[in-house]
């Protein structure tokens, strides 16, 4: 059994309501967040340092509205290694860690390798950085790109709807 695995075990339904909340505003104090949970302050408290101990909470960000800062293209990348061995998966994950404008990169199933979401400026931007990017990831065989025409939905918010039914009452 994975860490991931054990740690969705020792939750409870407090636990899932506390994670609810703070993904719906995790600037909310204490109080009012053990107020909408159902506990006093302290044990609130508690099982939030518990929760970021643990890893399931493992911070906390503002969401930022990429167009205010003129970051209005948004490009998927299906990026194909020449191997597909240990090594260059690693040299690959490595490379693409160490380039900001690469906003997520995700190994997939299917006929690419990866999958990379890019947040840039306009075209000409795009044509740098796929320059760039595509110099400076090892072992890539093959590229190809989407370009974004419309936002329909995007979120950061997990569906724990999903998997309320797994936890005690």
């Amino acid at each position: 059994m994975t860490d991931r695995h054990a740690k969705s075990r020792k939750l409870d339904r407090i636990d899932l309501k506390i994670l609810r909340a703070l993904q719906d505003n995790a600037r909310m104090s204490y109080v009012e967040l053990a107020e909408r949970v159902g506990l006093s302050t302290t044990p609130c408290m508690d099982r939030v340092k518990r929760l970021e101990s643990s890893g399931v909470i493992q911070g906390y960000h503002a969401r930022i509205d990429p167009g205010a800062l003129g970051l209005d293209l948004l490009v998927f990348i299906e990026i194909t290694l020449s191997n597909q061995s240990p090594e260059a998966f690693d040299q690959f994950r490595k490379a693409v860690d160490g380039l900001s404008y690469v906003q997520e990169c995700h190994l997939v199933s299917g006929q690419s390798d990866y999958l990379i979401k890019l947040r840039l400026t306009d075209l000409g931007s795009y044509r740098k950085y796929l320059g760039e990017l595509l110099v400076a990831l090892p072992h890539v065989r093959e590229s190809k790109s989407y370009i974004v025409m419309e936002e329909a939905k995007q979120t950061a918010l997990l569906p724990l709807d999903l998997i309320s039914h797994r936890f005690k009452r």
